[in-house]
């Protein structure tokens, strides 16, 4: 004879409190003292408890699914999103349905709006970081909550993002700091609104210390494209130091420095930006400006769970970013 699920109840009663009191812990209410919480959770690894989503769908008529539209999912920033909005989303009890565009336009966005809509989901993310992307959520009449990382939020849509004028801030004080006049910066693309947005906060920081802001190159996040440019730059050797849009293009940077004998930090500062999980390994360990992808997930679940429940309008939360100190950065030789 098969066991009975354990019940809400069931919990309930083990714990000693009321069925409302195990509500709360189960859906991380934070108006529950840690002692009660403690027996609760308890409780719930004893008897094996799990919610029932579809019971709970059926009282509150949705679907516990939140859509995530998104692009560039091979590139470390998009994708370190996501997986911190999905472990948010899981946290907070929803499932997570996604939709990666091949090609980003306002018709491409429109055609994932509806196939989540035809899903029932309860509210969409957005993680497509590019110029068009506000101004194609804005005309959406989706219907249901909807919130971007990486635009600012407007009267529309709501929006959760990293600081990326901040910590392009962060990373040029820093080099100026140590002595660097002659700041370069390897641009990620840009049609990409964060790498918009660095090269704005690289190039007022330089202004700001009176100093000239005209060796920027773009490159296309990936190291190779970092490598040839690094290779450039070891011909001209007319930079100090070197802010670089993110790892994966500093890692190129770097392996083009050595490779023409210029050492890091000696010769040339270096500093990149995401702290991806490798960058301390690199050759020297990289100094980064650091994102909160998991911050960033949760800060954009808080904001869907209280649209959910109708919270206040459309807005932005910003999470900001930390400068990471490492090897790939000393005074000029």
């Amino acid at each position: 004879m098969p066991l009975l699920r354990p019940r809400l109840e069931d919990v309930a009663e083990l714990a000693g409190v009321s069925h409302q009191t195990v509500s709360r812990v189960v859906n991380k209410h934070p108006n529950v003292s840690p002692g009660t919480r403690e027996k609760v959770e308890a409780a719930i690894a004893r008897l094996g408890y799990r919610r029932n989503t579809a019971a709970r769908s059926l009282v509150t008529r949705r679907s516990q699914t939140i859509g995530v539209l998104a692009s560039e999912l091979s590139q470390y920033g998009p994708a370190n999103t996501l997986l911190g909005v999905e472990r948010a989303a899981r946290d907070a009890g929803y499932f997570v349905s996604v939709a990666a565009l091949r090609e980003v336009n306002r018709e491409a966005i429109l055609d994932a709006v509806r196939h989540f809509l035809d899903q029932s989901v309860d509210g969409i993310v957005v993680i497509v970081p590019h110029l068009e992307t506000p101004a194609a959520l804005a005309e959406l009449p989706v219907g249901v909550p909807l919130v971007a990382v990486g635009p600012a939020g407007n009267d529309a849509v709501g929006g959760v993002r990293v600081d990326q004028r901040r910590g392009a801030e962060l990373a040029v004080q820093h080099l100026i700091r140590l002595g660097h006049t002659r700041i370069g910066h390897v641009a990620g693309p840009q049609d990409w609104i964060d790498a918009v947005a660095r090269a704005d906060g690289w190039r007022c920081t330089l202004a700001a210390a009176g100093l000239d802001a005209d060796l920027m190159v773009e490159g296309d996040w990936s190291a190779g494209s970092g490598y040839e440019i690094g290779r450039r730059v070891a011909v001209t050797r007319r930079a100090t130091a070197l802010f670089v849009g993110n790892d994966q293009m500093a890692l190129g940077v770097l392996r083009a420095l050595n490779e023409a004998g210029i050492n890091v930090p000696r010769d040339v500062s270096v500093v990149g930006f995401d702290d991806q999980p490798e960058a301390g390994y690199f050759s020297p360990p990289l100094t980064v400006v650091r994102q909160d992808f998991e911050e960033l997930g949760r800060r954009c679940m808080d904001m869907m769970l209280e649209a959910l429940e109708g919270g206040e309008g459309p807005r932005t939360l910003v999470v900001e970013p930390e400068l990471v100190l490492r090897s790939s950065t000393a005074p000029p030789g």
